[in-house]
């Protein structure tokens, strides 16, 4: 720490801006807080490539390279990269990152406090043998529980793949022990944690939020992209995010598939938006039932999703009906509720209590299109209701801003390493 109280965090995580998924905005948003308290950030990181495994344009895989975003330090290393798509390959990725971003951590200088992120915890690993080649505490922020989402998902069957899950699991532990801090995006990731007998005291939970500078309701739909995608005069019911194995986006397109099949889903089109493992299987889906009301596009940059945002007159957030998603917030709840946009919502637990607490939406059941399509015809033809949840969605965004969220976080680093120095 230096003599004016400011101090250098060192930050390890695989994703960073321009990849605009969860963990890389929060952490960016996180960073650039700090940076504006007067702090010193350095962030190790990867090429971005997430989640195509297509490094992202102006961008080389190369041994290192220095950026800087706005203020904060960036180092980015080379690693083997893969899409975001089987286990053995996505493994690698992580591991290559580990070790190139442990390497490129010891050659960064005077650090008062080292923090690794999730959802895998490779990168936490990197960031505990930093801390201990530094000597300075070191945080442990979980965003994922992880292998157990692994095991949830079913990916590895094999009694040789459970083994290697039982063993990931004893490094698991270890590290949650081994951490100053943990830091949880739920509270059932708290609860988890106790459970396992890791130490109540060194737990806080920081959730995910928004940006509510970037994120806002816009007056009136964007109408080159209307025009563009053919949507004018449609009801919009838009999916933005990750196409991966937990989001199960099957669902919506079964939902689809009941809605051209009856007349009260006439004028209703699903638009979803990204990339991820599943995204082949999900076209092909569409193609096969020749549906002509969903449309599955690209994911775009982050300059452009409040115009594609203004497109949707709901937002369905959905994931696979697994207990293990009764533990997790998906951020884009947070997003959706400041940009003013109704939420359809199919997933259950925790966050579903937030849907509920602030009425920002409505409920179905995950995995149940029959139940979604009835829902979207109900609200296309209830004007009033979509005013009311919207109203209601932007009252509760505030609750979730970035900017008091990553404070509150930073003085638990503070205190870290106000304790450490005494």
């Amino acid at each position: 720490m230096s003599k004016t109280g400011k101090i250098h965090l060192l930050f390890l995580t695989d994703n960073f801006p321009p990849e605009v998924n969860a963990p890389a905005s929060r952490t960016f948003e996180h960073c650039r807080e700090w940076v504006a308290s007067g702090h010193s950030i350095t962030v190790v990181t990867c090429f971005p490539n997430f989640p195509s495994g297509k490094i992202h344009s102006g961008y080389k895989n190369r041994l290192f390279a220095l950026e800087e975003l706005e203020g904060i330090h960036v180092i980015r290393v080379k690693t083997f990269i893969s899409a975001n798509e089987g286990t053995l390959l996505r493994t690698l990725d992580y591991l290559s990152y580990m070790f190139a971003g442990f390497l490129a951590s010891l050659f960064v200088r005077k650090v008062d406090l080292v923090i690794g992120t999730s959802p895998q915890f490779f990168t936490a690993i990197a960031a505990y043998l930093t801390a201990l080649v530094k000597r300075v505490p070191w945080v442990f922020e979980l965003r994922d529980l992880w292998p157990e989402s692994i095991r949830a998902l079913g990916v590895i069957e094999t009694s040789l793949g459970s083994r290697a899950l039982d063993l990931l699991e004893k490094v698991e532990l270890f590290l949650y022990r081994k951490a100053n801090l943990i830091v949880c995006v739920t509270e059932s990731f708290r609860r988890n944690l106790i459970s396992r007998s890791i130490e109540p005291s060194k737990i806080s939970v920081i959730t995910n939020g928004v940006d509510l500078n970037f994120f806002q309701p816009q007056s009136s739909k964007d109408v080159d992209l209307l025009t563009k995608l053919d949507l004018k005069g449609k009801f919009v019911a838009g999916y933005m995010g990750t196409i991966g194995l937990a989001h199960s986006l099957e669902t919506l397109v079964e939902a689809a598939k009941e809605l051209q099949n009856q007349p009260k889903g006439e004028g209703i089109s699903i638009v979803i938006i990204g990339d991820g493992a599943k995204k082949h299987e999900i076209r092909e889906l569409i193609d096969i039932q020749d549906l002509r009301n969903i449309l599955l596009l690209d994911s775009i940059p982050k300059k452009a999703v409040p115009s594609y945002l203004s497109l949707f007159d709901v937002s369905i957030i959905h994931l696979a009906k697994k207990d293990l998603f009764k533990t997790v917030i998906p951020s884009k709840l947070f997003e959706t509720m400041a940009a003013g946009i109704p939420v359809v919502y199919g997933v259950e637990g925790e966050s579903r209590e937030v849907v509920l607490e602030h009425s920002v939406g409505v409920i179905f059941e995950p995995e149940n299109s029959k139940e979604l399509a009835q829902l979207l015809v109900k609200l296309k033809g209830d004007e009033a209701q979509l005013g009311q949840l919207k109203s209601n969605a932007l009252h509760a965004a505030r609750h979730f801003s970035r900017s008091t969220l990553a404070n509150r976080m930073l003085e638990l680093l503070e205190g870290l390493v106000h304790i450490k120095n005494q």
